[in-house]
């Protein structure tokens, strides 16, 4: 004998600020949200360490920390959070069939979809030993804890452009290491590059390694290669960040939902509402600009209030 298949009201995919905020107001709707936590549980905040720019945590608040918190207040008004990956899901007709680890199935009257973007990173083993511990993706998020101190920054694109000058505003000296003999930002970010005095841009080079230590050391130093000539430099640094840009988490999606080049979900402007009635995006997978826990959370608002009303349309 079949199983029936268990039908919930609002599904969502993703446990970062986006998802729990969604599930927060999607619960005291009496919606019944299941968040599916996915393969990192609490998103990219719960790899990093002290989070002092989101509101009411007035001395500030580990990243963890904080995405505990999110859980605990989502599941106080009684959202089912769960465990699993979502392995397919089938939006050509509601309810929407929605795949976990590859066996159980859900059917979903509504889909909010919230995986986020995971940050490139150049694969060099020192990035994952120090990360948190002066190595970051996120100037806006961490700039502030290395006021008056050296940095490096990694890239030759805006975003990059953007970090380095952000980072120059409140760091004695920035070095931007570009692996190419030119940037590939365009020329008004390049322009506000060159013009910012304490910034010093390296071309033809790689990074070679990260040194410190984890913990109170942090990061040191920077060791890297001229890859014309091979001749190694060694740049003084507490700070290394790599904006070499993000990547959306929307493969599951692909030929589903429309995306941009990028691969970020292209929503309806001033809402949250995919080109599929039902399916909504929140968070930084359709969020190439600002990627901010907060903004996050305030999209995630959005979809489930946007979820509300389309049940509320579709009974």
């Amino acid at each position: 004998m079949n199983k029936e298949i268990e039908k919930v009201e609002v599904l969502i995919i993703g446990s970062g600020p986006a998802g729990y905020t969604a599930a927060i107001y999607a619960a005291r709707a009496d919606m019944k949200p299941v968040v599916i936590q996915g393969l990192q549980p609490g998103g990219q905040l719960t790899t990093t360490t002290d989070v002092d720019n989101y509101p009411g945590y007035k001395d500030g608040v580990m990243g963890p920390e904080m995405m505990e918190d999110f859980k605990a207040q989502a599941e106080r008004f009684g959202t089912d959070t769960r465990w699993g990956m979502v392995t397919k899901v089938d939006f050509s007709n509601r309810p929407f069939k929605v795949e976990i680890d590859g066996s159980t199935n859900l059917l979903a009257e509504t889909v909010i979809i919230a995986t986020g973007a995971s940050a490139k990173w150049l694969g060099i083993k020192d990035e994952e030993r120090l990360n948190g511990y002066g190595v970051s993706a996120c100037a806006t998020c961490d700039g502030f804890f290395y006021k008056g101190k050296e940095v490096v920054v990694v890239g030759a694109g805006d975003t990059a452009a953007e970090e380095a000058t952000y980072l120059a505003k409140m760091c004695t000296k920035v070095t931007m290491l570009v692996r190419r003999d030119e940037m590939r930002a365009s020329k008004a970010m390049q322009h506000r590059v060159f013009n910012t005095p304490n910034l010093e841009i390296l071309f033809n080079h790689e990074t070679k390694s990260i040194n410190g230590e984890p913990g109170a050391i942090g990061v040191q130093s920077v060791t890297a290669v001229n890859n014309k000539n091979n001749e190694e430099i060694t740049i003084p640094a507490s700070g290394f960040f790599v904006a070499i840009g993000h990547k959306p988490n929307t493969g599951l999606f692909k030929g589903q939902l429309e995306m941009d080049e990028n691969g970020y979900l292209i929503i309806e402007a001033g809402s949250s509402k995919t080109e599929i009635p039902g399916v909504f995006a929140a968070g930084d997978v359709a969020d190439h600009v600002y990627r901010q826990a907060v903004t996050s959370a305030g999209t995630g608002c959005m979809a489930a209030l946007d979820a509300e009303r389309f049940l509320a349309d579709h009974k």
